[in-house]
């Protein structure tokens, strides 16, 4: 009872502690969003493939109800309505070894928060002492009215407690958390790129197939040229000549198929390692890429039929939208965010440093009278400390974090910029490459018009075989670098969905 009494006294010491520490503004710069301004509008915006967001009247009359309408969400890649790429990338999210790496970073992050949070809160510890001590008669401790054999039972309970008054806690655990939101869009970031690296490397490799078919049909057509040219050899038409040159003609494209075939199975290698599968046993179906133009990209309407795919539209939204729609970004942001609170850290060392005891149980000699009111024991203590001379450490150390904080705001800013200019990059790369794709096809139907030219000369006899040579490489060369202008079109379109953000915004990140 008297042990019960003693404590009913002394809880509104703390009491008071506890509401002087709720009262008490957590020392350093509060933290606001570094400024980045957003440009109006992107500058590139020739491309068909990418969707600009209707123009404000002028003076700004009105604004879209939501934005984000028609903006990539989830599983941006099956805009490509290509069932095969769609279940590669679901691998990469379930089992490449990357992702989950990241997620053992974000976790370890969650738990330094759980860490942090947990110094806010006295720490309890309790437990029992039972010793038996005998000293000696011939001791200086020993007393002959007293027995030298005694027993000492205690059962005491501690708690600490540092109350944060100044707020280094409380910005510890601020810091804490921006960080693990940083590694969770560093996650989301990670998860983009390499879901956008399969994609690239997928669309390659249908390029390849498409070049390997056409080579292949080319390797088809010389040898009827090659047999054409020897049986005119033999009827005194043709030269030893013709028959050489159609000969070097078709072991070279021969070769060219070759050096096709390598580089697809390094691209086959690539992607099975993204997608942390064995190498041995995996293998992609060759699925020439054939690109179809001006298609809707609107996944309502089903799956393509047949190999040939569809450039899809790609929606940019505006341009501050991205702000919040790059994990690389949010990132940046969220360690600007703890770099700050890493100041109030650093500012809260130059107050004193105060904390509170509270300890309480029972002791006794004797077990029969150890749990008992007489037995009863308690004490309470508050001690501060003030660090008066440190030869400039602490202010060192605060000018040491707002440079850090600058430093990453700058960050922050640079990353900002970089994305605004890899947008750029994406939509320039699909005007280019639209508009260079519709010329080489012209050029490409001028060849194969100058190649048939030739061949009906050359059977007619009015010229040679060497005609006939250049303009069929003319036309194999402008059919590659045709197959090679649509891969690189799909290529720079999921750069741009990568560039966009892929669908992801900062209401994914863990509050």
């Amino acid at each position: 009872m008297r042990l019960t009494q003693d404590l009913h006294k002394a809880f509104p010491i703390f009491g008071v502690a506890l509401l002087v520490l709720t009262g008490c503004k957590p020392v350093g710069p509060n933290y606001s969003r570094p400024n980045a301004v957003a440009p109006a509008a992107y500058k590139e915006t020739g491309a068909t493939s990418a969707l600009q967001p209707p123009p404000n009247p002028t003076g700004g009359a009105w604004q879209p109800v939501s934005p984000s309408d028609g903006l990539l969400r989830g599983e941006w890649w099956q805009i490509y309505r290509d069932p095969q790429l769609n279940q590669l990338e679901a691998h990469v999210a379930s089992e490449n070894l990357n992702l989950r790496e990241a997620m053992e970073h974000y976790l370890a992050a969650h738990q330094q928060v759980i860490a942090a949070r947990s110094a806010l809160f006295p720490t309890l510890s309790a437990g029992p002492s039972i010793t038996r001590e005998k000293t000696s008669v011939n001791g200086t401790s020993y007393n002959p009215s007293r027995p030298n054999a005694i027993s000492d039972l205690s059962l005491t309970g501690q708690a600490d407690w540092e109350p944060d008054f100044w707020g280094r806690i409380r910005r510890t655990v601020e810091a804490a958390h921006a960080n693990a939101q940083a590694d969770a869009a560093d996650l989301a970031s990670l998860d983009l790129i390499l879901h956008a690296e399969l994609a690239a490397d997928y669309f390659q490799l249908r390029g390849l197939d498409a070049q390997a078919s056409l080579l292949a049909a080319t390797v088809t057509d010389l040898e009827h040229q090659l047999d054409l040219t020897q049986r005119r050899l033999a009827g005194g038409i043709a030269t030893e000549a013709d028959v050489a040159q159609a000969q070097t003609q078709l072991e070279t494209v021969r070769a060219q198929y070759v050096d096709v075939g390598e580089a697809r199975a390094q691209l086959e290698h690539a992607i099975a390692t993204l997608a942390n599968r064995p190498l041995e046993g995996f293998a992609i179906p060759s699925s020439p890429l054939v690109a179809t133009v001006g298609s809707s990209s609107d996944p309502a309407q089903g799956p393509a039929q047949g190999p040939a795919l569809a450039l899809p539209v790609v929606p940019l939204g505006v341009p501050s939208q991205l702000l919040e729609r790059r994990p690389d970004i949010a990132a940046a942001e969220r360690r600007a965010d703890a770099a700050n609170a890493q100041i109030g850290i650093a500012q809260s060392a130059f107050y004193p440093t105060i904390s509170l005891s509270a300890t309480g149980g029972f002791e006794s000699t004797h077990a029969g009278t150890w749990i008992q009111g007489p037995s009863s024991l308690w004490s309470l203590g508050a001690q501060a400390a003030q660090l008066l001379f440190d030869a400039g450490q602490r202010r060192a150390l605060t000018e040491v974090a707002r440079h850090n904080y600058e430093a990453q705001s700058a960050a922050y800013k640079s990353t900002v910029l970089a994305a605004f200019n890899d947008v750029e990059d994406q939509l320039s790369s699909l005007r280019i490459l639209e508009s260079e794709s519709a010329v080489e096809q012209r050029a490409v139907a001028s060849a194969q018009h100058s190649y048939d030219l030739s061949n009906q000369r050359y059977k007619g006899g009015v010229t040679s075989y060497l005609e006939v040579l250049t303009a069929e490489s003319a036309l194999l060369q402008n059919q590659r670098t045709n197959l090679d202008l649509q891969t690189r079109q799909f290529v720079a379109s999921v750069g741009l969905v990568r560039a966009l953000g892929g669908g992801w915004d900062v209401g994914q990140m863990p509050r």
